[in-house]
C-alpha cells in the first residue's frame, strides 16, 4: 500500500478571496513541501491552464501539470484548499482548489474519486460547512482508500 495521498497537513481553508495564479501557486507549495513535486510543478500548472482550463464544475479547479512535465512529479500527492472568499478562475466561480500530482498513472484514479465526491450536491455543501481542515480532511479521506 502506497503511503496517503492526502494528509491533514494538505488541507487548509482560507476565508479570503486569492487569484487564480495565488492559489495555484498554494496547490503547488503544499505539494512540494510533502515531497510530492519539484519547484517547478508551478510553472507546469500554469502550462496546462493556458492550454485548458482545469475548472471541473461545481465550484471545483483541479490544477494540475502537462503530459510533458511528468518528471517534475516524485510522489503521487493532493492537496486541497477551500477558500470562502472564492477565486475567479478564468469566469468561472471557484471555492475548492485541489492540486494534484499522479505519479505514473494514478492521477486518474484520485482523479475520479475527487470527481466522485464533487459530483454529488450534497457532499460539496459539507464540505462547504466543514468547521476546520480537520473536518473537511475527514470528509475527504476516502481518497486515500483507492
Amino acid at each position: 500500500m502506497s503511503r496517503d495521498v492526502l494528509s491533514i497537513g494538505q488541507v487548509r481553508i482560507h476565508s479570503g478571496r486569492v487569484t487564480r495564479e495565488e492559489a495555484m501557486k498554494e496547490a503547488a507549495d503544499i505539494l512540494e513541501s510533502v515531497g510530492s513535486v519539484t519547484g517547478a510543478y508551478f510553472d507546469a500548472m500554469q502550462q496546462r491552464e493556458q492550454t485548458v482550463s482545469t475548472y471541473m464544475g461545481n465550484e471545483l479547479a483541479i490544477p494540475h501539470g502537462t503530459n510533458e512535465t511528468k518528471d517534475e512529479i516524485l510522489a503521487s500527492a493532493l492537496s486541497l484548499t477551500r477558500y470562502d472568499g472564492g477565486v475567479d478562475w478564468g469566469g468561472e466561480p471557484v471555492t475548492f482548489v485541489v492540486g494534484i500530482a499522479g505519479k505514473g498513472d494514478e492521477h486518474l484514479e484520485i482523479l475520479s474519486q475527487i470527481a466522485l465526491i464533487f459530483s454529488d450536491e450534497d457532499e460539496v455543501e459539507r464540505l462547504k460547512n466543514a468547521q476546520t481542515p480537520e473536518e473537511l480532511f475527514a470528509l475527504l479521506s476516502s481518497v486515500n482508500e483507492s
